[in-house]
């Protein structure tokens, strides 16, 4: 059968949390788990609001909504990470402006951000790439600077620091994801957190479909109603009561996850530093790690296409990952998405490019990045056969 890419973990619990919530007569959100989940969120990470969503993506729209984002606003986001970061914000109107990677990992660069800033703009989307932390103290204090919100993606960061402090906590809004790709899981689910007080109240009428129905629930109106706009944001508790028995279980599970990073890590380093054939992952000296992915950089597109294969070949499944999403199709098809000094032109035949759009880095990460099996339950000696067939797939060239 082969290594797979990833493999759901199950910690035994979910099939009995799911049966409690099936028989309480509660099934729809925001009951026993939801709030177990939220609460345990928020009492361990510092956020001031949690918000359970049916995915990361949802997360995102109530953010872009909170942000009230209009026609024409600008959101500054990097082109190297999944389209819901960005569609979130197309979806309310706003155009959106691409920035470039950094050297040395896929986040944001912060010192390209300001020069991109103009008077229509609104938010900044830092993604915290693997699990691992942007510049947040840069980042913020551009975002001050200029008077912009910041929405973190920490799709991929759940159980990660910056100088001490939970990634999703230092921006407006943070937003999770507990896919079953992620370090703790729910199928699919995802969350919001709320940084600023401005945007609690509003969160939660969103969260209720634009009604006051929580307000109404801890007693706060005698009647709810349609207040605002809105959408079904909630999970089940079906979903809340899986991701309970995950929380439960997270330091169990990350413990291992580190391990297997470690791992391959010490494994590759070799490769890495003496022979300069591979790139390994950067840690800056601010961020931690939560061993949500482990990835090796190739030098070129051909010879990740060449490993890939060849690791196929031995059983084992690793992928690459985000295309730029910069030179998709729907970003160049469509100028109404793009700021306004974005001229589409075409070179080679019928393939389209920005002028003027030159992300280095961040197309560098998307030809030569390629993600190795990462799960719970990949064994030693499931590590060990992964190290040693890409050293035999080099010691070959």
């Amino acid at each position: 059968m082969g290594i797979p890419f990833n493999k759901p973990f199950l910690t035994g619990k979910e099939a009995h949390y799911i049966y409690q919530a099936v028989y309480s007569g509660k099934l729809s959100g925001n009951g026993l788990f939801t709030k177990k989940c939220q609460n345990f969120f928020e009492r361990q990470y510092g956020f001031k609001k949690a918000l359970l969503t049916t995915s990361c993506t949802d997360a995102l729209e109530m953010a872009a909504i909170l942000c009230d984002i209009k026609p024409g606003d600008e959101v500054i986001a990097p082109s190297y990470t999944f389209v819901s970061t960005v569609l979130a914000f197309v979806r309310q109107g706003a155009k959106i402006v691409f920035c470039d990677s950094c050297q040395d990992n896929p986040n944001i660069d912060p010192e390209k951000i300001e020069a991109l800033i103009t008077d229509r703009t609104k938010v900044i989307v830092p993604v915290h790439y693997a699990g691992v932390a942007c510049d947040m103290d840069r980042i913020m204090e551009i975002a001050r600077k200029h008077n912009l919100l910041v929405v973190e993606d920490a799709a991929q960061a759940v159980d990660s620091f910056y100088k001490g402090r939970a990634l999703g906590s230092i921006g407006h809004l943070g937003c999770f994801s507990f896919h079953e790709t992620k370090n703790i899981i729910a199928g699919e689910g995802g969350m919001l957190v709320i940084n600023d007080e401005r945007f609690i109240r509003r969160s939660e009428i969103i969260w209720e479909k634009g009604t006051n129905r929580s307000e109404f629930f801890r007693g706060e109106v005698n009647k709810y109603g349609w207040v605002d706009t809105g959408s079904s944001f909630l999970p089940s508790e079906l979903i809340s009561g899986f991701l309970w028995a995950q929380i439960e279980n997270m330091e169990l599970i990350q413990s291992r996850r580190k391990e297997i990073w470690d791992k391959y890590y010490n494994g590759l380093k070799p490769l890495a530093d003496k022979r300069k054939c591979i790139t390994l992952p950067d840690i800056p000296e601010y961020a931690t790690n939560n061993a949500h992915m482990f990835y090796i950089v190739c030098r070129s597109l051909d010879e990740r296409s060449s490993l890939i294969k060849y690791l196929k070949e031995k059983g084992i499944q690793s992928v690459f990952h985000y295309l730029s999403l910069h030179k998709s199709d729907f970003y160049t098809g469509n100028p109404e998405i793009r700021p306004e000094n974005c001229i589409e032109i075409e070179y080679d035949g019928n393939e389209k490019r920005i002028s003027g759009l030159e992300l280095t880095h961040c197309d560098r990460f998307a030809d030569c990045l390629v993600r190795l099996p990462m799960f719970y339950e990949l064994s030693n000696e499931d590590v060990d056969y992964i190290v040693s067939s890409i050293n035999q797939y080099f010691d070959n060239k």
